[in-house]
């Protein structure tokens, strides 16, 4: 390829009528200058959407492999064998569309009788395919879990029928899932910020922000120092907060330069909130339907530039569509047409109620009005706790649990806030189910959630299957415990510099008192054996 100087006089003397000019390059245009991308089209934006959901659903499925046997499995701490029965009886012992709408999931159709291997093929299946085969249950009732869902039925749309091709020439991405997913994110982002006007005077006083980093479910090495900013910096977080969340989300309508801003407003506050927090995958995820709000022309950066590259291919798709007048559609063209019209249809219908819900002064987030889920309404943090406590299990080998010289020692979790000096976690999109329900359970009493007794129980007999959930067992090297009990405190960030800090603790915390008494494994029987639970043997 000659040098653009030289391409230059070769154009000049073209023009003089000395020599006759050069044609242009595949890719450039008629003055050789590189092509742009034509703006409306969405064949780069279905691949980007296509591998950030893959991304996504194989986090989510690789959460399920390493910690649903311990959860809900055949030894699990709520059996899932014990759910669907008790579903099942609900419904006069009938597996029908009753029991199957009210917990949608492919273990109606296997044999329970050993939980955990399907547990396992599912969630493998799911990492291969991308399937959603979960059970809605205590540890997945998480708004991201119908988030995901619902992004996943949307992404079914994207995907081609008959072949594999990343450019599928014949099946054009439609508009109408594009704005499928656009109506998602805006439903999203209006959500949380309609929730948070409704729910908490704090947000309306611009006070949230001084108690969300320190109080939210599992704090990561940023909010430590995010949560010791100036007072000021805290109510800039809170108005920016409701600009993005109930202002922008109007962009998406107002055309496509105020839709990409959208887009580019809602991807750089998820960010922003992935670097301050620990909240599984659901900023990532919420990135997905944002995705939506660019066009080829604004997503071309993302791919590299040359002969036979997918922006060169897209390029000469673009052309011949110019050209073009009005292709004779096939038959499998016309079908994808109509199921596109029918999806359409469908989350026009189901949106109904959650538009009602969003108007409502008594709106409810994360729920949903459709047994499939499929179009829900969601909303994040509508109050905010001012304190933060934390459930801390501690055992003992010791034969009397109320002697005053008794040695209790504080079992660790993989992320959640127990050892002052440990630094807190980082693990986004990763999550810990066990570390995430035990900041619900500070907040209630062990009644109300009983699977904290079913843990204590498989504490005291050392049970490695649920020990793999934690990060420290004092208890690994000798006999288990005799006694096991819960301890609850309130846990405040240590101040930077200060002396608790010189100290090495990242945290600082007060008792409050007893959250269960001291338990031995054989109190605990009975319990169990009421509940179904499989009574744990010690190892």
């Amino acid at each position: 390829m000659a040098a653009p100087g030289e391409q230059l006089r070769r154009r000049k003397a073209a023009d003089a009528g000395q020599e006759p000019a050069s044609p242009p390059g595949p890719g450039h245009d008629p003055a050789g200058c590189p092509a742009r991308l034509r703006a409306g089209t969405f064949w780069l934006t279905r691949i980007v959407l296509l591998r950030a959901l893959a991304f996504i659903y194989f986090v989510a499925f690789l959460v399920a492999f390493h910690q649903n046997k311990q959860l809900i499995g055949d030894r699990g701490l709520l059996p899932c064998r014990v759910y669907l029965k008790s579903v099942q009886q609900y419904f006069q012992g009938q597996v029908g569309w009753g029991a199957v709408s009210y917990a949608p999931t492919l273990l109606w159709l296997l044999d329970w009788s050993h939980m955990d291997s399907n547990l396992d093929a599912l969630a493998l299946l799911g990492l291969r395919s991308g399937s959603s085969t979960c059970p809605w249950s205590t540890w997945d009732r998480s708004g991201w879990e119908s988030q995901l869902l619902e992004t996943g039925f949307l992404g079914i749309f994207l995907c081609p029928l008959w072949t594999l091709s990343r450019l599928p020439r014949k099946t054009p991405t439609s508009r109408i899932v594009v704005w499928g997913f656009r109506w998602l994110i805006f439903r999203i982002m209006l959500g949380a910020g309609l929730i948070k006007i409704r729910g908490d005077q704090c947000w309306r006083d611009l006070t949230c922000m001084d108690f969300h980093y320190e109080t939210q479910p599992v704090p990561n090495p940023m909010a430590y120092f995010l949560h010791h900013s100036p007072w000021w910096v805290h109510r800039f977080e809170t108005l920016s907060n409701h600009f993005l969340e109930l202002v922008v989300p109007f962009f998406i309508f107002l055309g496509r330069r105020m839709c990409i801003l959208h887009g580019a407003l809602q991807i750089l506050f998820q960010v922003v909130l992935i670097v301050s927090g620990n909240l599984s995958f659901l900023n990532w995820l919420t990135i997905v339907p944002s995705i939506a709000c660019f066009d080829d022309a604004t997503m071309g950066f993302l791919f590299p530039s040359g002969p036979g590259s997918l922006k060169d291919q897209v390029l000469k798709m673009q052309k011949e569509e110019a050209r073009e007048a009005r292709p004779t559609p096939t038959y499998g063209c016309m079908v994808r047409q109509a199921a596109n019209l029918a999806l359409g249809v469908l989350v026009a219908w189901l949106s109904i109620p959650v538009v009602l819900n969003l108007l409502s002064p008594k709106q409810v987030m994360n729920s949903s009005f459709n047994p499939l889920r499929i179009v829900n309404t969601y909303g994040a943090f509508g109050s905010i706790t001012r304190e933060r406590t934390e459930v801390i299990l501690q055992g003992t080998a010791s034969p009397n649990a109320s002697a005053p010289d008794t040695v209790w020692e504080d079992y660790e979790f993989k992320c959640k806030p127990g050892d002052l000096r440990r630094r807190p976690c980082l693990i986004s999109p990763y999550h810990h189910r066990l570390d995430w329900l035990m900041w619900f359970a500070a907040f209630q009493t062990y009644e109300q959630h009983e699977w904290v007794i079913h843990l204590a129980g498989r504490l005291l007999a050392n049970d490695a299957e649920v020990l793999s959930l934690l990060a420290l067992n004092p208890f690994a090297d000798r006999d288990p415990p005799r006694w096991v009990r819960g301890e609850h405190y309130r846990y405040k960030f240590s101040r930077p510099g200060g002396l608790h800090a010189a100290d090495g603790k990242w945290w600082i915390r007060k008792r409050i008192g007893p959250y269960f008494p001291p338990l031995s494994l054989q109190n605990l029987k009975g319990y169990f054996r009421s509940r179904e639970w499989p009574y744990p043997a010690p190892e």
